[in-house]
Protein backbone atom coordinates (compact mmCIF):
# COMPACT_ATOMS: atom_id res chain seq x y z
CA UNK A 1 0.00 0.00 0.00
CA UNK A 2 1.10 3.07 -0.94
CA UNK A 3 1.61 6.10 1.88
CA UNK A 4 -1.62 8.00 2.46
CA UNK A 5 0.15 11.42 2.67
CA UNK A 6 -1.84 13.39 -0.05
CA UNK A 7 -5.17 11.57 0.55
CA UNK A 8 -6.62 13.10 3.11
CA UNK A 9 -5.92 17.05 2.10
CA UNK A 10 -6.95 15.77 -1.38
CA UNK A 11 -10.06 14.62 -0.36
CA UNK A 12 -11.15 17.78 1.96
CA UNK A 13 -10.27 19.82 -1.17
CA UNK A 14 -12.55 17.62 -3.26
CA UNK A 15 -15.10 18.17 -0.86
CA UNK A 16 -14.82 21.93 -0.20
CA UNK A 17 -14.70 22.26 -4.24
CA UNK A 18 -17.88 20.04 -4.75
CA UNK A 19 -19.56 22.04 -1.62
CA UNK A 20 -19.11 25.80 -3.33
CA UNK A 21 -20.51 23.83 -6.69
CA UNK A 22 -23.56 22.68 -4.83
CA UNK A 23 -23.83 26.06 -3.45
CA UNK A 24 -23.30 28.23 -6.60
CA UNK A 25 -26.19 25.72 -8.00
CA UNK A 26 -28.37 26.47 -5.79
CA UNK A 27 -27.86 30.38 -4.75
CA UNK A 28 -26.97 31.67 -8.48
CA UNK A 29 -29.92 31.86 -10.98
CA UNK A 30 -27.51 32.88 -13.80
CA UNK A 31 -27.51 30.05 -16.24
CA UNK A 32 -23.56 30.58 -17.04
CA UNK A 33 -22.83 30.41 -13.60
CA UNK A 34 -25.28 27.66 -13.20
CA UNK A 35 -23.30 25.63 -15.93
CA UNK A 36 -19.71 26.54 -14.42
CA UNK A 37 -20.84 25.50 -10.85
CA UNK A 38 -21.51 22.26 -12.47
CA UNK A 39 -18.14 21.29 -13.92
CA UNK A 40 -16.33 22.63 -10.71
CA UNK A 41 -18.18 19.92 -9.14
CA UNK A 42 -17.27 17.21 -11.74
CA UNK A 43 -13.63 18.50 -11.64
CA UNK A 44 -14.04 17.99 -7.53
CA UNK A 45 -15.37 14.59 -8.22
CA UNK A 46 -12.20 13.68 -10.70
CA UNK A 47 -9.99 15.15 -7.76
CA UNK A 48 -10.88 12.72 -5.65
CA UNK A 49 -10.93 9.90 -7.97
CA UNK A 50 -7.42 10.85 -8.36
CA UNK A 51 -7.15 10.73 -5.01
CA UNK A 52 -8.35 7.43 -4.38
CA UNK A 53 -6.65 5.82 -7.36
CA UNK A 54 -3.20 5.37 -5.40
CA UNK A 55 -5.16 2.69 -3.43
CA UNK A 56 -7.29 0.74 -5.83
CA UNK A 57 -5.23 0.50 -9.02
CA UNK A 58 -5.85 2.29 -12.60
CA UNK A 59 -9.91 2.22 -11.97
CA UNK A 60 -10.10 5.28 -10.48
CA UNK A 61 -8.29 7.21 -13.32
CA UNK A 62 -10.21 5.43 -16.41
CA UNK A 63 -13.09 6.65 -14.13
CA UNK A 64 -12.15 9.94 -14.54
CA UNK A 65 -11.64 9.88 -18.55
CA UNK A 66 -15.29 9.08 -18.38
CA UNK A 67 -16.03 11.87 -16.22
CA UNK A 68 -14.11 13.92 -18.50
CA UNK A 69 -15.90 12.69 -21.76
CA UNK A 70 -19.11 13.19 -20.48
CA UNK A 71 -18.18 16.74 -19.19
CA UNK A 72 -17.12 17.94 -22.86
CA UNK A 73 -20.08 16.96 -24.27
CA UNK A 74 -22.26 18.59 -21.27
CA UNK A 75 -20.25 21.43 -22.04
CA UNK A 76 -20.90 21.04 -25.98
CA UNK A 77 -25.03 20.37 -25.38
CA UNK A 78 -24.97 23.44 -22.42
CA UNK A 79 -23.32 25.81 -24.67
CA UNK A 80 -25.48 25.29 -27.40
CA UNK A 81 -28.59 25.66 -25.11
CA UNK A 82 -27.20 28.28 -23.51
CA UNK A 83 -26.75 30.31 -26.62
CA UNK A 84 -30.60 29.23 -28.01
CA UNK A 85 -31.88 31.15 -25.13
CA UNK A 86 -29.92 33.99 -25.04
CA UNK A 87 -30.84 34.17 -29.10
CA UNK A 88 -34.47 33.70 -28.38
CA UNK A 89 -34.52 36.01 -25.01
CA UNK A 90 -31.77 38.25 -24.81
CA UNK A 91 -31.28 36.86 -21.47
CA UNK A 92 -29.48 34.02 -19.86
CA UNK A 93 -31.17 34.71 -16.04
CA UNK A 94 -32.88 31.01 -15.48
CA UNK A 95 -36.41 32.86 -13.61
CA UNK A 96 -37.21 35.01 -16.36
CA UNK A 97 -37.19 31.67 -18.84
CA UNK A 98 -40.27 29.85 -20.15
CA UNK A 99 -39.46 28.41 -23.16
CA UNK A 100 -41.69 24.91 -21.94
CA UNK A 101 -44.43 27.10 -22.10
CA UNK A 102 -46.91 27.47 -24.71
Amino acid sequence: MPENTFLGPSLALSAILFSLGVAGVLLRRNAIVLFMCVELMLNAVNLAFIALAQFHGAGGQIMVLFVMTVAAAEAAVGLAIILAIFRHTQSVDLQNINLLRG
